[in-house]
């Protein structure tokens, strides 16, 4: 018996372990699905989610994207102005119009942003197990392109990290697993639902101002236990105020793995991530649900892409 007990043991841990082994496709919303967890919307949901709304208060959660916005790698932003109507030429016409057009050279994951299933891969396998070779292009993917996601829109869910820790801000290399999530929802007395969009603040998003350096080289984030039990709740989206989501630069129960947490969302269970979500102010309002709303930029072929997502109360 207690030989069974050691190889199933063993068994388990290898297809944790392994990308290769572990049977993460077809998706359960079918063999053909290119949304993953999108399915889990509903026009009922939106309805709900809309009955959130009490006060009419506003909130952004984006940062603002600029050069200075702390971004992972060699990623940049520039941003370049050019007069197209020049004041006192022929065609400026008597009332000396002017006109000026803008052009940002940019890489797509800077800011406050959402990821695609194009954007990680796993062992030459996207979401769904679509080969890497029919989903990218050197000039845009083909399949999984940003383009194709519909606004997620319904029901906003904000588990404050910090404030159930008793500190306002989680300290670097702190890592989130099932255990602490239900604690901070049991401490708010919030339920996670299908359909949710969650967020987890951290405080860390304070650290970019003051740091950007220390900001990315290491951040509290989400574990793969966390991971599976909001994917198992079967959420659209996780979010957090940090540049990764997931504890950088190692993870918990899979050290060796790189980014273990994205490759579970993005690959195997199609739950999208964003990052570098402003979450400060409804922790400071204890806004713990609301409806939430976003809507990514079509822009065709692309991986990511920065967006604004908004909460209302």
């Amino acid at each position: 018996m207690r030989i069974l007990f050691i190889a199933l043991t063993a068994l388990a841990l290898f297809r944790l372990g392994s990308s290769v082994a572990e049977d993460w496709f077809p998706s359960k919303y079918g063999a053909q699905d290119t949304l993953g967890a999108i399915n889990n919307l509903s026009a009922e949901g939106v309805i709900e989610a809309a009955r959130l709304i009490k006060t009419g208060k506003v909130y952004s959660l984006a940062i603002p994207t600029g050069p200075k916005t702390p971004a992972y790698g060699d990623r940049k932003y520039q941003i370049l102005i050019n007069n197209i109507f020049v004041r006192d030429s022929p065609t400026s016409g008597v009332n000396a119009l002017q006109g000026f057009d803008d052009l940002v050279i940019m890489w797509l994951g800077v800011g406050t942003q959402i990821d695609g299933f194009g954007h990680i891969g796993l062992d030459g396998k996207h979401y769904n197990g679509a080969p890497t070779e029919d989903v990218i292009r050197p000039n845009g993917a083909i399949k999984y392109g940003i383009h194709t996601l519909p606004p997620i829109v319904g029901r906003g869910v904000l588990l404050d990290m910090a404030a159930a820790a008793g500190v306002a801000r989680i300290p670097e290399r702190t890592i989130f697993e099932s255990a602490e999530l239900r604690a901070a929802a049991t401490r708010q007395g919030t339920e996670i639902r299908k359909g949710d969009v969650v967020l987890l603040h951290t405080g860390w998003l304070g650290v970019a101002d003051e740091d950007p350096a220390r900001f990315l080289s290491q951040t509290p984030g989400l574990g793969v236990d966390g991971a599976t039990w909001l994917a198992d709740k079967d959420v659209v989206a996780v979010g957090a105020d940090t540049w990764a989501l997931e504890g950088w630069p190692t993870n918990d129960k899979l050290p060796d793995h790189f980014l273990p947490v994205h490759a579970l969302f993005l690959a195997k269970r199609g739950v999208y991530i964003l990052e570098n979500i402003k979450t400060g102010e409804l922790a400071a309002d204890k806004a713990y649900e609301f409806f939430f709303m976003l809507a990514a930029p079509r822009l065709v072929g692309a991986l990511q892409s920065p967006v604004h997502p908004v909460a209302v109360r």
